[in-house]
């Protein structure tokens, strides 16, 4: 049976079209992170959340495609990256190592609509992010900035070690933004013991009656587990919505 949300990303991607996209701006996020932002001509625009297609293309003719989420709300003709690099990928490592300003990818998009937040919405909002899953969540996170009223957002971040936390700086910086990191591999500053998110962290996020929605991203495994936590601790399904992603690619 075909899975009528994959159905619709699919024939959506087949209606985009490619777009040149000049880099225009980089910055270094951490060690093996950078966010690239592109001037893409045409742009039609994008809601906080969705992702995009980049295609790499080498002079033999092959070429290569990722999918990566869009690290900033809409700008115009600007579309802002953020990449971890995936030491046997095929793309992350141009992407992260290689690519100057004023070097050029084929990039198209927007694509998804359900993990996405419009700045319109009222309810109270929980992100969950597990590594560089923070990336859609922080394009809420800039949008949110950006309305005059905002939704109330409480942001839990897991992630192994400081060294490899994303936007640390800016997300402390949000006014009205409340920002818990939990550190897996070792616990700095805190009183937590390192560890996996559990259901303790997601307690001190909104309760099942507040009428929040929770955005969970991260890897396969970890999104799969946070979810499992909510349901388990009373939050209606149709409340989460996920992103995920697999171990390979690059």
């Amino acid at each position: 049976m075909t899975d009528p949300v994959t159905d619709t990303v699919s024939r959506r991607r087949r209606l985009l079209r490619w777009l040149v996209a000049t880099a225009v701006d980089i910055r270094e996020v951490t060690p093996t992170a950078r966010t690239v932002v592109f001037e893409v001509p045409g742009w039609p625009g994008h809601a906080a959340g969705q992702h995009v297609d980049v295609k790499l293309t080498a002079p033999d003719g092959y070429s290569a495609q990722r999918s990566y989420s869009v690290a900033a709300p809409t700008d115009g003709d600007r579309v802002e990256l953020t990449i971890q690099r995936v030491a046997d990928g095929e793309v992350s490592p141009y992407l992260v190592g290689d690519l100057v300003i004023g070097d050029q990818i084929e990039l198209r998009g927007p694509i998804g609509g359900w993990f996405a937040w419009h700045g319109t919405e009222t309810m109270p909002v929980l992100l969950v992010a597990g590594g560089s899953g923070i990336v859609p969540l922080m394009a809420m996170v800039r949008a949110r900035a950006r309305v005059a009223n905002p939704a109330e957002f409480k942001l839990l971040y897991s992630v192994r070690t400081p060294a490899e936390v994303y936007y640390d700086a800016e997300l402390r910086s949000k006014p009205g933004l409340e920002v818990t990191v939990l550190f897996t591999r070792k616990a700095f500053g805190t009183n937590r013991p390192a560890g996996r998110i559990g259901a303790a962290d997601l307690a001190a996020g909104w309760p099942p009656d507040a009428g929040a929605r929770t955005y969970v991203c991260g890897p396969t495994g970890f999104v799969e587990s946070v979810t499992q936590l909510l349901l388990a601790g009373g939050h209606d399904p149709a409340s989460i919505r996920t992103e995920r992603f697999g171990p390979s690619g690059g």
